[in-house]
C-alpha cells in the first residue's frame, strides 16, 4: 500500500472548492487600514494563507504589495499574517 499524504491542503481540496469563477475584481478589492475583514480561504493559492484561519476575522492593519498584513488573534497569542485580497471578504 501507499502511504497518503500528509502535505498542507491534503484534507482541503474540499473547502477550497468553488461553485463560481474568480473575477478580476476580487483581485484589486481595495481595504482600508483599521477595516475588519473575514479570511475566506478560495482555490487561488497566491498569498493563500493557512487553512486553521479559514472563517477567522481580524483587522487591515496595512498594505503590503499586493496583499494587505492582517491582524487575527489566535487564543492569546496576535498574529500577522500576509493574505491575499482574494481570501478577504468585509464584515
Amino acid at each position: 500500500m501507499v502511504k497518503r499524504s500528509k502535505g498542507t491542503s491534503s484534507k482541503g481540496t474540499k473547502a477550497t472548492k468553488m461553485k463560481k469563477k474568480i473575477t478580476m475584481n476580487e483581485f484589486v478589492k481595495p481595504f482600508k487600514e483599521g477595516e475588519k475583514v473575514a479570511i475566506t480561504i478560495k482555490p487561488y493559492f497566491r498569498g493563500l494563507p493557512h487553512s486553521r484561519y479559514n472563517g477567522r476575522s481580524g483587522i487591515v492593519m496595512k498594505k503590503q504589495g499586493n496583499a494587505y498584513l492582517v491582524k487575527v488573534v489566535d487564543g492569546n497569542a496576535k498574529k500577522l499574517l500576509t493574505v491575499s485580497p482574494v481570501h478577504i471578504t468585509r464584515l
